[in-house]
Formats: structure tokens, sequence, C-alpha cells
């Protein structure tokens, strides 16, 4: 398509668009405002209807009960007739024969209206029956006091009510018409609708009435059509089609007209360009205006002077483009930064509503919720404690606990307690990706699809000192959902680097961790010239507890020699599992003397206790273990971290061939068998590099 061509049809969808619209929009309004004033008629209508009929009802039970109170049944019922409570009066023995009617009774049959079951044919008269009975309270026969269902009756219905009203011959199909106030030309349509209709439905004809059904039902059972006309206005759809094929016509041909005016002039630039790409800088595009496409065209002449310029600006353009690429990898590198990127994502929360004030927490889980970074306020309430709130306390803590965002305004500026000081508030919480579902067990069960909750970011006191409302609620729920995928996504990535440095069964760190480390260590220790002890540990005889108890036994006794271990060396002391039974301890600043504490110590610990595990058969038992331990330490024993952990090793095989639960410190440099310092077992003491230690030292310290 060509360029006129789309101005064209984008100028006919600009202005043609919104007329057909607007005028959709005005019929379906129009429509829809009819229907509804039509259905709120044809309710009200029914109401009367029934309200009616259940007042004639009451009435004929009135003079009925008035027949049946009396012995002169034959001169109550004629005044009951001839003031009008009814149009005739009968009453019947217990065997049903007529033992007194008044005369000219409306033809029969006659609807009791108490009755709402289906009948077909017509409706002579409504009734009322009451039981007759003598003092004694013996059933006599029945007194029924009947009102005719005539076009009059439908008449006053109608009149009552305001709207047509059509009586049905019965509700078994096919449906015929008995009375009706409708007129000759509308009734055939409107008894056709009534066909289809089903409880208080409203629906319409094709003349454009109105109706729905009333009846039958307890109270009122007839069976009645109710009918109104539409209140549109003739000819409105005529005259809407009429404006929008002007309005059309209308766009054609002022569409036609501004293309030919917009294209002739690109015609010439486009010309002028081809020169130009085709190496003709000479060549320049005449400017006849100043609108937009002379501007155009001048920019175009510019274009080519200053070609030789750009040229010359490459290189420069090529040092801003490394710049770029530095300040891009910057920003790449800080992916991770959750407390610039949870401090970012606040304050733009705050720019775009309008609070004072902000904080972002993230969830703890037993500890509550911590407090990550703040704006606005130089902190919580002083005498609060730990920046810290509990879980289901105040307005953050119930947001946690049931993963709803609030808002709303406090009675008092004192604010809930452990919160800060506000009068408005609005809090929503960042919800983690959905939780990931088990491998068995019913979807009900394992809490599949379930978005744990974060943390929250929460404002507060909106400046001007209105209420936060449901916009800034939308807008806060998105800067929630950036800061929860930036909360997941630094977790993960600590998640996963903990998994790569640790050991899955124990959670000791790993070799790998162990190497990283003890290079660190060594060159801490090289720059302060300070110590760094290293204990090689192995199980003794651990294949024989595979073997008999089995691996997961195995893995049970791994277990808890790892935690025996965490409890027995410092915070600042590392605990490696190298592979299989064999583990290594990292003491920094701790000489000779102090590593022999801690071996004494770990063999104690292990010896002490057997570890109960569960046997092949099922059997709860308990296993004796114990533990060979090699001493090394740098710079006594090696110079490089690699060689400290040889050393290590080599004393745990003499602690093995002195025959286990011992330890064995390593030899010094120059040669020498490795030193025993003392027996884990038997607790025995010597010497080693001018150190001792006794069979139970206490917890050694820094400086040993």
């Amino acid at each position: 398509m060509t360029l006129r061509g789309r101005l064209t049809a984008a100028f006919l969808a600009v202005t043609f668009g919104p007329v057909l619209l607007g005028g959709a929009f005005v019929a379906s309004t129009v429509a829809a405002v009819d229907r509804s004033r039509a259905t709120e008629r044809l309710a009200v209508a029914a109401t009367a209807v029934r309200t009616s009929i259940d007042a004639l009802c009451q009435q004929l039970r009135a003079a009925a009960d008035a027949v049946a109170l009396t012995t002169d049944h034959a001169g109550v019922a004629a005044q009951v007739v001839n003031r009008g409570l009814a149009a005739a009066v009968q009453v019947t023995d217990v065997t049903g024969r007529v033992s007194y009617a008044t005369p000219n009774a409306p033809p029969a049959p006659w609807r009791d209206c108490t009755t709402s079951a289906p009948f077909g044919g017509p409706v002579g008269a409504l009734v009322a029956r009451v039981e007759l009975r003598d003092t004694a309270g013996t059933t006599l026969g029945t007194v029924a006091a009947a009102q005719p269902v005539d076009p009059a009756f439908v008449a006053r219905l109608a009149a009552v009510t305001g709207v047509a009203v059509t009586l049905l011959d019965g509700t078994i199909p096919p449906a015929r018409v008995a009375h009706s106030t409708e007129s000759p030309g509308g009734l055939e349509a409107v008894l056709a609708a009534a066909s289809a209709l089903r409880g208080d439905r409203v629906t319409s004809t094709p003349d454009g009435r109105y109706l729905r059904r009333a009846g039958p039902a307890a109270g009122q059972p007839l069976p009645l059509v109710l009918s109104v006309p539409s209140d549109q206005p003739p000819g409105l759809y005529a005259v809407l089609v009429g404006v929008v094929l002007l309005a059309a016509l209308l766009g054609v041909v002022a569409a036609w007209r501004l293309a030919r005016v917009a294209t002739r002039p690109l015609v010439e630039l486009a010309g002028a360009v081809d020169r130009v790409v085709a190496g003709d800088l000479t060549a320049r595009v005449p400017v006849r205006d100043g609108d937009e496409i002379g501007q155009l065209a001048d920019a175009v002449n510019r274009l080519t002077r200053e070609t030789g310029g750009y040229l010359a600006a490459l290189a420069s353009s090529r040092d801003q483009l490394r710049g770029h690429l530095a300040v891009l990898g910057d920003t790449l590198a800080s992916t991770h930064d959750l407390q610039r990127i949870l401090r970012v994502i606040l304050h733009s929360a705050l720019a775009a509503t309008g609070a004072r004030a902000g904080a972002v927490l993230l969830n703890a889980q037993d500890d509550g919720l911590v407090v990550e970074c703040t704006e606005g306020f130089d902190g919580w309430r002083p005498g609060t404690g730990p920046l810290r709130v509990p879980l289901g306390g105040g307005v953050v803590g119930d947001v946690v606990v049931t993963g709803q965002p609030c808002r709303g305004r406090l009675a008092t500026d004192t604010g809930p307690p452990g919160e800060p000081c506000c009068r408005t508030y609005i809090a929503v919480p960042l919800a983690g990706p959905p939780a990931a579902r088990p491998t068995e067990g019913p979807p009900a069960a394992t809490g599949a699809g379930v978005a744990p909750t974060l943390g929250v970011l929460a404002l507060y006191d909106r400046l001007g000192g209105e209420e936060f409302d449901d916009d800034d609620l939308a807008t806060l729920r998105t800067f929630a959902g950036h800061a929860a995928v930036a909360v997941h996504n630094v977790r993960v990535h600590e998640e996963t680097q903990r998994l790569s440095l640790t050991d899955p069964l124990t959670g000791l760190w790993n070799y790998r961790y162990l190497r990283e480390s003890l290079r660190r260590e060594v060159e801490r220790a090289t720059r302060f010239g300070r110590m760094v002890s290293v204990l090689a540990l192995d199980l003794d005889r651990f294949k024989e507890v595979n073997d008999t108890y089995g691996h997961a036994a195995g893995d049970t006794v791994l277990v808890e020699f790892a935690r025996r271990v965490r409890g027995e060396i410092r915070e600042v002391d590392l605990a490696f599992r190298q592979g299989g039974e064999e583990f290594v301890v990292l003491l920094p600043e701790t000489d000779a003397r102090g590593a022999a504490i801690v071996a004494e110590r770990l063999g104690a610990a292990i010896r002490t206790t057997p570890v109960a595990v569960v046997g092949h058969a099922g059997v709860q038992e308990s296993i004796p273990v114990t533990v060979s331990i090699g001493i090394a330490v740098y710079p006594d024993h090696a110079d490089t971290g690699a060689g400290v952990l040889e050393a290590a090793d080599e004393a745990l095989y003499a602690a093995k061939a002195a025959g286990r639960d011992t330890w064995r410190a390593a030899r010094a440099h120059g040669g020498g068998e490795p030193t025993a310092v003392g027996s884990a077992g038997t607790g025995r003491t010597g010497q080693a590099g001018g150190a001792s230690s006794g069979p139970h030292p206490p917890r050694y310290g820094h400086g040993r």
C-alpha cells in the first residue's frame, strides 16, 4: 500500500472509528436503559398483581368465614354478595353435594387461591374455601366464596399495575389467551414470546414490547403475562445509521484531499534522498514551506553537509560506547545487591504514591519481620528494641500472616506496637513464586501453587493527609512484585552459592570451600604473623558400620559426627567434609597446643556417647564410634596451605597406625616421625614443639 493509501486509511480510522463506536455505544446504551426501565416497571407490576390478587383472596376467605360462622347461611351469603365481598357463595356438605348456592354464580372451573399446580383450560373464578364445623368441631362441609375472572377483572389488574395484562387459559402448553388488555395487533407476538418464558425472566417482542410472567404461585394462582411498550424513540437506529454514513462520506473526501497534499513534497524529498544515498552529497531538497515536511527537507540538507563531521565523531562515539558498556557491567554486577535494589524500589514507590515515609521488611520466619531499608523517618519509635516486628502483630505482621494487602487510617497517631508512628498506612505483601509441588501426595495436601510471603512493602502518611486509595494499592502491588522478584533472586543466588560450598548430607563445608578457606587463612596468618592449625579427622572402621548396619545407618553416623564436631569448635573455626568419612577442622590463630586441646575434646565427644541408628531389621541399635586425628600447624609443619593439609594427613595415618582412637601431631620441618602429643583414647599426654596438654583441658581461646 502506498503512503497516500495508508494516510487515507489512518485518517478514516481516526475519524470514522470514533463515530462508529459512538453510534454503537449510543444504540447499546439506549437499548440497555430502555430494557432496564421496562424490567423495573414489570417487577413493580408483578408485585402489584400479586398484592391485588392476594388481597382479593383474603377478602374471599373472610367472606367464606363469615358464612361458615353462622347458621343462617343463606342470609349471610346474600349479604356478602350484596356488599360486593364475593360474586357467589356456595355451601356443600361432606359428600360434596351443594346444599346452598347464591344465584348468578361465575362459570366453572373455579381456581383455588391457595394452589399453584399446573392446569389446562380457562379459569372461571377465583375461590377461597373454608371448612364448615358445628359447635363440637365436627366438619359438616365446605363454604366457598368466589369472584369471577373475566375481562373486567383483568382490566382492573391492568389499571392497578399500569401495564398490559394478559390472562392465559392454563399453564400446560400450548398456551392460549383467555382475556387480555393488549392491543389486537400485538397480542399474537406477546403470546409467542410468553410461550418461551420461564420464571421471572424478561423478554422482548419483535414489535418492541417487554413482557414477563406473573404466576401461578402460592397466593397468586393465575397464569398472567405482563407487558409494557418500549420507551425507545422511534427511528433512532435509522438516524444513527444516517449519521455514521454521512461521517464516513465526509471522512473519505477529507482523507483523499489530505493525503494528496501531504505526499507531494514527500515525493520530492524521496528523490533527493535517493541521490544522496547514491553518493551525490551536493543534492539538495527544495524547501517549499515551513511545516514539518519542510523541516524534514531542511534536516536532510543539513545531514548531507554534516556527514563528514559525523565520520570524524565516530571515534568519540566508540569511546562513549565503551563507557556505557562499563556502566552496564556495573549495573549487572549489582543485580544481587539486595539493599540497593530495595532502596530504589522504595524510593520509587514513595515518589509514585506521595507517601511521607516507607519501609521494606523481610520475613525471617521464627524471628518475625526484619526491617531491611527505610526512608522518610529516622527509624521506629524509641524504645522498641531491635528493628523487628512479630508475625501476626500490627499492620505489617497481619499482612505477612494473611498474605492480603491492607490500607486505612488509624484512630490515633501512635501507630501499632513495634511500628512507626503514622495516621494513614498501606502495606502490600511481597509474594514469592508458588511453592514447588512435592512428588507425592494429592495437590490439596501438598499445598502446591501457594505463593510464600517474602516480606512487606509498607508506606505511611500520604502527603496532604488523604488516605491511600485503590490506585495507590495497584501501584504499590507493582513495586512489591519487583521487590519480591529481587528478594527471591538474591535468596536463590545465596542458596545456590551455599549449596555449592556445603556438603548436602552433613551440612559442613565441602572440599572446594576447604581449599579456598585454607588459602585465605594462610595468607592472613602470613600477613599478621599468626598460626593456623589443621585437624584431619577420620572415623575408625567406618566401612564395618556400613557393612554391618547398612548405608542408611552410616549416613546417620556421619550426620551425628558432624553435629558433635560443630558443638566442640568456636564460631570462627571451620569444619569441612573432605570426602567419605574424612573430615577437616580449620582453627585460625591456633598453635599446636591449642590444636591438641581441640583434638582431645573431639575424641572424647565422639567416644563417650554411642550413636543410635536403625539397623537392617529395623531395630534401634547403638554404635560405638571413635575418631583418629592428625594435627598440622602453619608455619611449623609446612610453608603452604596444601603442605599443611598434607602434613595433617600424614599425622592422621600415624594415628591410625598407632591403634586408632587417638591423635598425632605432624613432624616438623627437617623430617622425623609424627609426634604423639597424647592419646585421645587413654588420656595420655606428651610433648610436641615444647607444648604439653592434659587429658581434659578447658575450652581453648584466642592466642593459644
